[in-house]
C-alpha cells in the first residue's frame, strides 16, 4: 500500500464513520418527541449519550492501541447499525435511553482508530518524516462532506412524498436512521476489506484486560507532562466549548429570524449544512494554509534539532510545524472573530426574512471554516508528540475534553442566554477563543519521540 492509497482508504473510512450521524441530526428529538417523550426527557436520554461517551473515551482509545485499529472500527461500526435499528424500532423513554447508550458506545469506539490507523500506515510506508497534513486533511474533509450531505437528508426526505410502504407502520422520521443503519454495515465492510493492521503481536484476552488500563494510565500521563499535548488537550475544551455555543443557541435565533419554530428548524438544516461545508473547505486548505505561513525557518525544519522546548524533549523539529502553529492560530482567531460575527447579527433582534438568515448564517459557515483548519493542523501536532502505542488514546483525550467544554457550556450559557441574551453568550465564546489562541504563544515545535 502507497501513501495515496492510504489517504483515499482513510477519506472513505472517515465519511462512513460520520454519514449516520449526520443523517441523525435533525430528525432525533421529533423522533423521540414524536415518540411520546417529553422535551425533559428526550434531554435525559441525551444526557446518557454524552456520558456513555465520556466514560468510555478513554477505554476505547487504549483498546485501540492494544488490539488494533480495525478491530474497534468494526466493533464501532456494528454498534452504530445496532443502535439505529433500535432507535427505528424504539416506542418508549427506556427504549431511547438503551438506543442512545449503544450509539454513545459507537461514538466512542469510532473516535480516533481511523485517523490513528492512517498515521501509522503512512509512518510505515514513508517514516517519520512522512507529510501528515494532506491525508489528515482529506479524512477531515470527508467527515465534514459526510455531515453536511447527512443533515440535509435526514431533515428533508422525511418530508417528502416518498412511495414508502414502510413495515410495521413505521413513520417517516425512520426514513434516515435506516439510512443510517445500511449506511453503518457499509462502514464496516469497507472496515474489514480495506483497513489491513499492521502487524503486530497476537494478544490474549488477559493481555488486553491488563493492557487497555495501562496504555490509558500512559497516555494521561504524556497528556498531563507533556507541555504541548497538555496546552492542545485544553484548546479541544475551547472548541468544544464554541461548537456547542452555536449548537445550543443558533436553532432558537433562526426560529426567531423566520418567525417560527417549523421555518427556523429548516433554516437550521440549511445553515448547518452550509456550516459542515465550510468546515470541509477550511480542512482542505489546512496544509496550504501551514505552508503559506511557514516563513523561512520552517524550510530548514527536520535538518538538525536547535533549541530545546519542553523538558524531556528529543528530536528533532517536527517538519513544518511553525506553519503549522501559525494555521491554528490563523484558524481559532478567524472561529473567535466569527463568534463575534454572530453576537452582531443577534442584534437584528425581532428582524425577519431571508436577509436576516443568511447574515446570521456567514458567520456561522466562516466559524467552521476557521475550525476545519485549525482542527487539521491541531491534529498534526498533536500526533507529532505522541508514539504509535498511544496514538488512539491521545485522540480520545482530545476529544473527551471536547465533551467536557461541551458540558460546561451547556450549564453556563443558556443560563446567561436566559438572563442577558444570545449576544452574550457569543460575545462570552468569543473572547475565550480569541484569548486560547494564546496558548500557541512559544509552543515547542519538536518532536517528542521517534514513532
Amino acid at each position: 500500500m502507497n501513501a495515496n492509497s492510504a489517504a483515499r482508504r482513510y477519506a472513505l473510512v472517515s465519511f462512513l464513520t460520520w454519514l449516520p450521524a449526520g443523517l441523525m441530526i435533525a430528525p432525533l428529538v421529533l423522533l423521540m418527541l414524536g415518540r411520546g417523550l417529553t422535551i425533559v426527557q428526550v434531554g435525559v436520554v441525551m444526557t446518557v449519550y454524552s456520558l456513555v461517551i465520556a466514560v468510555l473515551e478513554l477505554p476505547t482509545g487504549g483498546l485501540a492501541d492494544v488490539v488494533g485499529r480495525r478491530a474497534v472500527l468494526a466493533l464501532a461500526a456494528a454498534c452504530t447499525a445496532l443502535s439505529l435499528g433500535l432507535l427505528v424500532l424504539a416506542t418508549s423513554f427506556w427504549a431511547f435511553v438503551l438506543a442512545c447508550g449503544v450509539l454513545g458506545v459507537s461514538r466512542a469506539l469510532s473516535s480516533g482508530p481511523a485517523e490513528a490507523w492512517y498515521v501509522d500506515t503512512l509512518h510505515a510506508v514513508e517514516g517519520a518524516e512522512a507529510d501528515l497534513r494532506p491525508g489528515l486533511a482529506r479524512g477531515h474533509v470527508m467527515e465534514d462532506v459526510a455531515l453536511g450531505v447527512g443533515v440535509l437528508a435526514g431533515g428533508f426526505v422525511p418530508l417528502l412524498d416518498l412511495p414508502l410502504d414502510l413495515p410495521l407502520g413505521l413513520p417517516a422520521l425512520t426514513v434516515p436512521p435506516l439510512a443510517g443503519a445500511v449506511a453503518a454495515l457499509v462502514w464496516l465492510g469497507v472496515v474489514l476489506v480495506a483497513l489491513p493492521e499492521p502487524p503486530h503481536p497476537r494478544v490474549r484476552l488477559g493481555e488486553v484486560l491488563r493492557g487497555v488500563p495501562l496504555t490509558v494510565a500512559s497516555g494521561v500521563r504524556v497528556a498531563v507532562r507533556d507541555g504541548v499535548l497538555r496546552r492542545l488537550v485544553l484548546l479541544s475544551a475551547v472548541v468544544g466549548m464554541a461548537l456547542t455555543c452555536v449548537e445550543l443557541l443558533v436553532p432558537g435565533h433562526l426560529a426567531t429570524l423566520t418567525g417560527s419554530a417549523e421555518l427556523g428548524a429548516t433554516a437550521y438544516a440549511v445553515v448547518a449544512a452550509v456550516g459542515f461545508a465550510g468546515g470541509a473547505l477550511g480542512s482542505g486548505l489546512a496544509p496550504a494554509l501551514a505552508r503559506r505561513l511557514a516563513g523561512r525557518e520552517a524550510v530548514m525544519s527536520g535538518n538538525k534539532g536547535r533549541e530545546a522546548g519542553v523538558s524531556g524533549d528529543k528530536g528533532r523539529e517536527a517538519p513544518g510545524a511553525k506553519g503549522s502553529v501559525r494555521g491554528a492560530v490563523a484558524g481559532l482567531v478567524l472561529s473567535g472573530l466569527s463568534l463575534a460575527g454572530l453576537a452582531l447579527s443577534a442584534l437584528l433582534g425581532g428582524a425577519s426574512g431571508v436577509g436576516s438568515v443568511v447574515l446570521a448564517g456567514l458567520p456561522y459557515a466562516v466559524l467552521f471554516v476557521g475550525l476545519g483548519a485549525y482542527g487539521v493542523l491541531r491534529a498534526e501536532l498533536s500526533h507529532h508528540r505522541v508514539t504509535a502505542a498511544e496514538r488512539a488514546t491521545m485522540a480520545s483525550a482530545a476529544s473527551l475534553a471536547g465533551s467536557g467544554g461541551a458540558a460546561l457550556a451547556n450549564l453556563t450559557l443558556a443560563p446567561l442566554a436566559m438572563g442577558l441574551g444570545t449576544a452574550a453568550a457569543w460575545w462570552l465564546v468569543a473572547a475565550v477563543v480569541l484569548l486560547s489562541s494564546l496558548l500557541f504563544f512559544r509552543l515547542p515545535v519538536r518532536e517528542r519521540t521517534a514513532v
